[in-house]
């Protein structure tokens, strides 16, 4: 059974190794170095954010979200519990917070897509580079009635 609980200083290696299994298994798209490069920003910043955590029985971590507001600027779930309602669970806990919900995916992880679309987010806008500057378009998603 999945539980959400917030994040602690004790849980940011595991939430970092969780970004790197993560995107090694979906972001094939990245240079060799732009992974390397943007795993130096996430070592930088993400043990200290405030995350949401699904933990697992044994309260281990198995994906992280963080909200900022009602913006969703990461979800990432350990590759070995991808498909078992952990991403699901995630955004079902940022939507009892937040009725409208926005996201960024990148458009060639075709998998992340889908699994927005299936939720139900829809497309709103798009940028040619990401957050960074680097040529990696974005999706910008919504949820919520003021679509």
């Amino acid at each position: 059974m999945i539980r959400i609980r917030q994040s602690t200083p004790a849980d940011g290696e595991r939430a970092v190794q969780i970004w790197c299994d993560a995107v090694d298994a979906t972001h094939d798209f990245l240079t060799v170095g732009d992974r390397a490069a943007i795993e130096t920003e996430v070592r930088s910043f993400l043990p200290a954010a405030p995350l949401w955590l699904a933990v697992d029985t044994d309260d281990q971590p198995v994906g992280f979200m963080l909200l900022d507001g009602s913006s969703m600027e990461a979800l990432f779930i350990d590759p070995a519990h991808r498909g078992t309602g952990v991403g699901r669970a995630l955004v079902a806990h940022a939507l009892e917070r937040h009725s409208v919900l926005t996201t960024e995916v990148n458009e060639q992880n075709g998998q992340a897509v889908g699994f927005y679309e299936r939720l139900g987010f829809v497309p709103v806008g798009r940028s040619e580079l990401d957050g960074q500057g680097r040529a990696y378009p974005l999706i910008h998603l919504r949820f919520g009635s003021q679509i």
